[in-house]
């Protein structure tokens, strides 16, 4: 599993996964995503376009994440995920607790309250 993230100065954290979020793969990343995605107030997008499959032990990081954001005022959603993978969200019910986007555009308006926080609280600092 890799991890690459990007932070274009719009008040987005962009992370970017691609493999397996198998046990293994899960493992690999678990504590850098947790670091990006979680550990401050962000509006955060998950692109799952380049995630082949998705075990329990991913669903977990990615709600434990979504939660952390939710706790400091902030919000992670997901972009783009496989169809396989999409399915495994829904069967979970994780579609209901994260918000799925196919668009980035759409991702984009739906944390534009929290990227207005982020931008503004940043240019206080």
């Amino acid at each position: 599993m890799k991890l690459t993230h990007k932070m274009p100065g719009d008040g987005t954290t962009r992370l970017r996964l691609k493999g397996r979020m198998d046990v293994a793969g899960t493992e690999a990343i678990d504590q850098a995503f947790t670091s990006q995605a979680a550990s401050h107030k962000a509006a955060v997008i998950v692109d799952l376009s380049e995630v082949d499959f998705l075990a329990s032990i991913g669903i977990r990081t990615l709600l434990t994440s979504a939660k952390a954001q939710e706790h400091r005022g902030g919000r992670l959603v997901l972009l783009n995920p496989q169809p396989m993978v999409e399915s495994v969200l829904a069967t979970a019910g994780v579609d209901t607790l994260i918000p799925i986007f196919r668009e980035l555009d759409a991702a984009l308006d739906d944390l534009r309250p929290v990227m207005r926080e982020v931008v503004d609280e940043a240019g206080s600092a």
